[in-house]
């Protein structure tokens, strides 16, 4: 069975991160132990909430090093809303410096008439990166659901996987590189679409340790 590490630092959704997983086919287990994360085969750093409070959380866990250690070993790591700002150097949103793992900044979206922040809802995604695993059965404009006012803006444009159009503003809706997915929108609250999507994850986890299916 794939083992996958549901990092545990206080910023929420973790029951439903972990119930999408299980439907997906995976074990779970929600820990801030390293030793947790090194026995699993996969890592998910899920989050809903602000920024600079996910990054004081972490810091006071002591679970920077650990995470950059473990995305350092090559393990699938999927980042899921929060969990996907704070791998970015910053936000417009607070002041903390994020984890540094995907250079660039976290942006609010431009108020502009008929158009609602929080960009709250379902909403279409644009696969820029198609042929990423990740998006396996995942077709341009299917539906998934966000919750945000902030949008990742990596300085790598190539490592944007997926845009969504708010009002005029198309922004990264996901990212990827090497054993680094994350996405802004919630695929646990997004019906077919998000169970395909942690299903993806899961079977990216096995393609890399072929053993587990056996």
């Amino acid at each position: 069975m794939t083992r996958i590490a549901v990092i545990d630092y206080d910023m929420g959704n973790l029951h439903s991160a972990c119930k999408g997983l299980e439907k997906a086919g995976a074990t779970t287990v929600v820990s801030d132990r390293v030793a947790d994360w090194q026995n699993a085969d996969g890592i998910v750093l899920p989050g809903v909430g602000a920024f600079d409070p996910a990054m004081q959380h972490l810091k006071d866990r002591d679970l920077i090093g650990p995470i950059h250690d473990i995305v350092a070993t090559g393990k699938p790591f999927l980042g899921i809303c929060v969990g996907l700002q704070v791998l970015f150097d910053g936000s417009e949103e607070g002041k903390e410096p994020g984890l540094g793992i995907i250079p660039g900044m976290i942006r609010r979206f431009k108020s502009e008439p008929g158009i609602t922040i929080p960009h709250m809802g379902w909403n279409q995604l644009t696969l820029t990166q198609p042929e990423l695993p990740l998006w396996q059965h995942i077709n341009t404009d299917d539906w998934v659901y966000f919750v945000h006012s902030f949008y990742p803006e990596p300085v790598d444009a190539a490592m944007t996987a997926a845009t969504v159009t708010h009002g005029s503003q198309t922004v990264t809706a996901a990212v990827a590189k090497d054993n680094v997915m994350a996405v802004q929108f919630h695929p646990e609250k997004s019906s077919t679409v998000g169970l395909q999507i942690l299903s993806n994850f899961v079977a990216v986890i096995q393609q890399q340790a072929p053993a587990l299916s056996r």
